[in-house]
């Protein structure tokens, strides 16, 4: 695991670039520029540039109620925002990384710090968002890379609400420098070197929130929500150290940490769209009722995809992915999954993993 020397807060200013302009984004841009840093946004969308550089100073499309602090500039030239940014803090959902990355690769710097913001898992690839940055830069540029996740609701940070997320880099100088750039008195980061378990568990976490909003829509009470967050954490764990992360991290900040919030909060996308499938909704009207993604609804193809490959025994994900892509009934699968053979609680896989 990382090492434990400690960092003091610091005051230094740089220069950041956030690339993405929905409500994460955004909202991360909006923390930088209230840390003191010379903050950049690139967005995709005219609005969004328009919106935050307007007088209004307000990114209506995808974080409306909040009015960006002074002195934070959006802009459509994503160039122009790299060639800017000592940090840049990458946004993008994960389909898009691989595109957008090699699109401004040759105008990284070997001295730039990029962390990645983004939570997923690719369908076609099975790949997370470091090894989609792994295969498409230079391995000059790829030796400060660092991933940043945790639980994060936009609105929350947009707001100054108190945060703490935890930041994994395989270079623990890199992860460092962005902790103590990215950290102050409302915005704690913690460090890792779990790179691994911090982006299984980011991306993982969606999933059994739209189980727990199917769970909710249907009716079932608190104690089916706490038996499928506790149940839907050794299945995350079960495939996140099969994938060569430290079970340890999954009961941090990038797994518990973001499962709860993820699974619980009101403001959940994924939760959301589970308890609107729950009340009998059909996906494709969902998906077609909101200009947000729920990064859930393609991760449960990845997640059963991977279970499959690696031999993991994870029903509650499977079941999810049957309810969203072979229209499943949810009572059915809760039936199923709540009939299954009885056996113990915790693995022994897990239980000797946890002792290294």
């Amino acid at each position: 695991m990382a090492g434990q020397n400690g960092l003091k807060l610091s005051q230094e200013g740089t220069t950041v670039g956030v690339l993405g302009g929905g409500a994460w984004g955004t909202a991360l841009a909006f923390h930088c520029v209230r840390k003191g840093h010379d903050t950049m946004l690139w967005a995709r969308e005219k609005e969004v540039v328009e919106g935050i550089n307007g007088p209004d100073q307000e990114n209506s499309m995808f974080l409306k109620g909040y009015k960006a602090p002074d002195g934070l500039r959006a802009s459509s030239d994503m160039v122009e925002v790299v060639k800017h940014a000592e940090l840049l803090l990458m946004v993008i959902p994960t389909p898009f990384v691989a595109a957008t990355i090699k699109g401004i690769r040759d105008q990284l710097r070997p001295n730039q710090i990029l962390v990645s913001c983004t939570k997923g898992i690719l369908i076609d690839t099975l790949e997370t968002p470091q090894h989609i940055l792994s295969r498409v830069l230079p391995s000059e540029t790829t030796k400060n890379l660092a991933y940043l996740s945790g639980p994060s609701f936009a609105a929350e940070v947009a707001a100054g609400q108190p945060t703490v997320v935890t930041i994994a880099s395989a270079n623990d100088q890199a992860a460092g420098r962005a902790q103590m750039l990215l950290s102050n008195s409302r915005f704690r980061c913690y460090r890792t070197n779990d790179v691994e378990g911090v982006e299984m568990g980011g991306a993982l976490k969606n999933v059994l929130a739209i189980a727990c909003g199917i769970s909710d829509g249907l009716g079932f009470g608190n104690n089916a929500r706490a038996a499928l967050i506790t149940r839907g954490l050794v299945e995350i764990t079960r495939l996140a150290v099969a994938s060569g992360a430290h079970p340890m991290t999954m009961g941090g900040l990038a797994g518990m940490g973001d499962l709860v919030l993820t699974c619980t909060g009101d403001a959940s996308r994924n939760r959301t769209v589970g308890l609107r499938i729950g009340k009998g909704e059909k996906l494709e009207d969902i998906i077609k009722s909101t200009n947000t993604v729920a990064e859930g609804v393609l991760t449960s193809s990845a997640a059963a995809k991977l279970a499959k490959k690696l031999n993991v025994d994870c029903p509650i994900i499977d079941g999810i992915f049957r309810v969203i892509h072979e229209k499943a009934e949810p009572l059915g699968v809760v039936s199923e999954v709540m009939s299954r053979d009885l056996k113990m609680e915790v693995d022994d896989e897990l239980m000797q993993a946890a002792k290294h």
